[in-house]
């Protein structure tokens, strides 16, 4: 008896869990939602649903919310969609609220632009509401040398057809603020920009700078335009310093020279000054020689002892000794 009440259980349990099984492989309850939500679904196609490793309400749902909507759209589309690893939620939205607005978007085109990694639905959301996007600072220079600092807002609307490979808001705003610098930078005097700048706007508009990307620019509104530096008046004074300091190593390099110059000269003064000496102490020597071989006599060197006493003392009448010289 114990063992037939095991057996039971074990079976029991076997049946129980069978038809948890079943209940997942065939969703019964979603069945009957798509059945009173109007839509067509067979229990088969459920199941293949689960054979396939595709999450069945992430189908039937969206499937039932286009039906509603009135677009004709099958399973085998959305399977597709969904295994190609797409959000088919949204997909699904995009043509809805597309379809409300009278925008033309086919399922293949919205599901190419979900696959591309936009986000479809808020594509078509900004191409019904514009979006503002605003620049960031952008600092450009006159022509009289005034820095102008200045922002701008632009409204862009989403270009469906170029969604897919066209440029995002990065590019709008790299291109904006070029054509802003381009523009203060032809200006001849900043006060011109002050007054209009508006200017900048419609030059910038101009310039057609929504080309190859997802977006279509409507409106290029500048919202603040700051003074900034005088950067002509510091360029200016930056080259004066220069100038400045070349003009001082200039003058440098020449004084360098004339000290060296000098000290040449001195060396050789006293290169001469020791030649002299030399000379000097020679003199004796060659008046000892005369005396001895006969050459000179005594009042010969009488006569040159004179001379020379004579010569001192018209060296000390022309050069009189300094007054300072005597205190020291």
């Amino acid at each position: 008896m114990e063992g037939l009440a095991g057996t039971s259980l074990l079976l029991a349990i076997a049946v129980a869990i069978g038809i948890l099984i079943l209940m997942w492989a065939v969703p019964v309850r979603l069945w009957i939602t798509a059945i009173a939500s109007g839509v067509r679904v067979s229990l088969g196609a459920l199941v293949g649903m689960r054979l396939r490793k595709i999450h069945p309400p992430s189908i039937v749902y969206p499937l039932i919310s286009s039906s509603k909507a009135g677009l004709p759209l099958n399973t085998n589309e959305l399977e597709s969609h969904y295994l190609a690893g797409g959000k088919v939620e949204r997909v699904v939205n995009a043509l809805i609220s597309a379809d409300k607005a009278n925008i033309e978007l086919p399922f293949r085109q919205a599901a190419a632009i979900d696959l591309a990694g936009r986000n479809v639905l808020d594509a078509v959301q900004v191409s019904v509401n514009p979006r503002v996007i605003q620049t960031p600072k952008v600092a450009a220079m006159a022509k009289d040398g005034i820095q102008l600092i200045a922002t701008a807002r632009v409204t862009v609307r989403a270009n469906i057809n170029r969604l897919v490979g066209g440029a995002g808001e990065e590019t709008i705003l790299a291109r904006v603020g070029e054509g802003i610098v381009s523009t203060i930078g032809s200006a001849a005097s900043h006060k011109a920009v002050l007054e209009n700048p508006d200017n900048i706007s419609k030059t910038v508009l101009a310039k057609g700078l929504d080309s190859g990307t997802a977006f279509e620019i409507l409106s290029i509104d500048i919202a603040d335009v700051d003074v900034g530096k005088n950067i002509g008046a510091e360029l200016q004074t930056d080259q004066a310093e220069a100038d400045k300091r070349i003009a001082q190593a200039k003058a440098e390099e020449r004084r360098a020279m004339a000290v060296a110059s000098e000290q040449e000269n001195r060396a050789r003064v006293e290169e001469m000054r020791a030649e002299l000496v030399k000379a000097e102490a020679a003199v004796p020597l060659a008046i000892s020689e005369a005396f001895r071989e006969g050459n000179l006599g005594i009042m010969d060197y009488m006569r040159y002892r004179n001379v020379q006493s004579d010569t001192e003392m018209r060296s000390s009448i022309a050069n009189p000794p300094r007054q300072d010289a005597d205190k020291e």
